[in-house]
């Protein structure tokens, strides 16, 4: 029998469009996502900027920023993260992993660094959107549970900038009255903070990890196919993650994450333009571009940082 449901699903203009808002449902949570980590880490080192009587001028710079730009900010990436295709944002993703790992263990066992955190913005948004992939491919209503992910994901981000807005403003003198239950409660447990990033990012990449690998190798069609593009891949990321520790060892600052930024993106063009397609080309510059977009955007979290 004729029905309407079928031949609307087999146009493949329709089958276009549904495919456009599925990525641009996934670019959402990982934008929103990347939102909410920013926003933590607003009020961490807003409370610590505030504990130091040293630090009041990086206290008012953190609270100068213009909350009116963080949804352009989540637009922004979400287009981006809608942009970059599966197999480069895996890439991405595996990068910033190794990377992680190695600087957790030069940190030593105990530690944490909000320069790492802030510096995982953009790979986080590939993360998420890796395992979003994986996980609901071949589902039935993927696009219907990529819209409910969506919307829990944009509560999550509107409350915890909302949270910001509110420290930003208020904590100083709530804390001080004892007046706010969320000033109070931030008084006495806003130090863990990092423990509760640490834990929710590595819980994020474990999975995004083990999607990224999967995205990867459902493109070759034999094992000889996987090593010759595992192989260069690995040793490149090696030797990215070598020189990156030297030149941290060195030097620290703007200038170093953006020459940080520029090494990555370039090995990653030099691999696929070798191992890759056209198109892996093509999102490698978006996803410099996303890189960039969100440095800027944390600029002045990172000055704190740099200087704590």
């Amino acid at each position: 029998m004729f029905s309407l449901g079928s031949w609307l699903s087999s146009l493949p203009g329709l089958a276009w469009g549904w495919a456009l808002l599925d990525a641009l449902l996934q670019g959402l949570v990982g934008a929103c996502a990347v939102s909410v980590l920013c926003s933590l880490l607003k009020v961490y080192l807003y409370i610590q900027c505030v504990n130091n009587p040293e630090r009041q001028a990086e206290k008012e710079a953190i609270a100068a920023q213009r909350p009116l730009l963080e949804p352009l900010h989540v637009l922004v990436l979400t287009g981006v993260l809608a942009l970059v295709g599966s197999r480069v944002a895996a890439l991405v993703v595996l990068e910033f992993s190794l990377r992680a790992v190695s600087t957790v263990l030069s940190l030593g066992k105990g530690t944490h660094s909000s320069q790492l955190y802030l510096l995982c913005q953009y790979s986080l948004g590939c993360g998420v959107s890796c395992g979003l992939s994986f996980l609901l491919e071949g589902a039935p209503h993927r696009t219907w549970n990529l819209a409910l992910a969506a919307g829990l994901a944009g509560l999550l981000a509107l409350h915890t900038r909302r949270l910001a807005q509110h420290v930003c403003a208020l904590y100083e003198l709530h804390s001080r009255a004892r007046y706010c239950g969320v000033c109070i409660l931030l008084l006495a447990a806003g130090h863990g903070i990092p423990r509760l990033l640490r834990n929710a990012l590595g819980i994020t990449f474990a999975v995004a990890d083990l999607a990224a690998v999967e995205l990867i190798n459902r493109d070759f069609l034999s094992a000889a196919e996987a090593v010759r593009f595992w192989t260069p891949l690995t040793i490149c990321y090696t030797l990215l993650v070598i020189y990156m520790q030297e030149e941290s060892r060195q030097s620290m600052g703007k200038v170093l994450v953006l020459r940080t930024v520029l090494v990555r993106m370039g090995g990653l063009f030099i691999l696929l333009l070798t191992v890759g397609r056209w198109t892996d080309i093509l999102h490698v510059f978006v996803s410099f571009l996303g890189e960039l977009w969100c440095l800027l955007r944390a600029g002045v979290l990172l000055e704190s940082c740099w200087t704590q």
